[in-house]
Parts: C-alpha cells; sequence; structure tokens
C-alpha cells in the first residue's frame, strides 16, 4: 500500500486518532474492558461455540455488544462511501497478491492470539494505562512489523 503524499493531510490522521482515543477511553469508563478487538471477535467466537447447557447465564447475553462493534466496525466504510463528498475518501493502491493478504491476516490473527491481545488493545489503551506487558507488546508488534517490511521489500 502506497500514501498519497500530494493529497495527505495530518488533520484527517490527527482526528482518527483522537476518535479512537475517545472511544477507548469510553469504552473503558461505561464497560470496564479494554477496546482490542481480538479481544472482542475471541470473546463473541467463545460465547457463540459454549454450548447453551454449559452458560450458567442467560444464552448469548455477553454475544450481543460484541456482535454489535463488529457490525460497527464493518459497517463504517461503506458508510463513509454513501454519505461523504468522494474527494475525502482515500483510494488505497494495495500491491499484493491475494495470497499474500490471507496470509498476512492469518499470521497477525496468530501474533495476536501469543502477544495475548492486538495492537489496538495494547497499543492504544494497554499503554494509556502505563501496563509494562503492554510496552512489551507493542515494541514487539512494531519490531516485527519492521522486520517485515525489510524482509518483504529488500530481500525478496
Amino acid at each position: 500500500m502506497t500514501i498519497d503524499w500530494n493529497h495527505f493531510t495530518p488533520w484527517a490522521a490527527l482526528g482518527g486518532g483522537v476518535l479512537l482515543g475517545l472511544a477507548s477511553a469510553l469504552f473503558m469508563l461505561v464497560n470496564g474492558r479494554i477496546l482490542g478487538i481480538s479481544g472482542i471477535l475471541g470473546g463473541l467466537l467463545g460465547a457463540l461455540s459454549k454450548p447453551l447447557l454449559q452458560k450458567k447465564t442467560a444464552p448469548f447475553s455477553d454475544a450481543g455488544w460484541r456482535l454489535s462493534f463488529l457490525a460497527g466496525l464493518a459497517a463504517a466504510p461503506w458508510l463513509l462511501v454513501w454519505l461523504a463528498p468522494a474527494s475525502w475518501i482515500p483510494q488505497p493502491r494495495i500491491e499484493a497478491s491475494t495470497t499474500v493478504i490471507v496470509m498476512a491476516g492469518l499470521l497477525v490473527g496468530l501474533g495476536t492470539r501469543f502477544g495475548s491481545g492486538c495492537t489496538s488493545g495494547h497499543g492504544v489503551c494497554g499503554l494509556s494505562r502505563l501496563s509494562p506487558r503492554s510496552l512489551a507488546a507493542t515494541i514487539s508488534f512494531m519490531a516485527g512489523g519492521f522486520l517485515t517490511v525489510y524482509v518483504v521489500r529488500h530481500l525478496f
């Protein structure tokens, strides 16, 4: 993926960062939970995979908000395309095959299981709580990303 530097503005990035920070803080304040996508998805899959007879609480009681959150996450780009002027919408160019994208997604999923969370959980929420574990995880995520880009772009 490349960045269109001619049309890049730091204000959009700043606005997105502020919205992400506010959403994370509100989610923690209202629900007492970390806003990490891998944890939300993992909790949903866990809630849906357990047999109903083993549950001591109401069936799928935790699945509702998780499903709503993920549906909103998936719907947001479609809403942007529908509501925003075409000039606001970036046109990304991904220079990778479908196989590479699928493999990358699987590796990210595996990494979130090994790291006990994803970049949003550790990098945004964990670092704001001054969690040493999240600091180590975020440094590992970033180092792994830098190393991957170097290997893919310069050694292969």
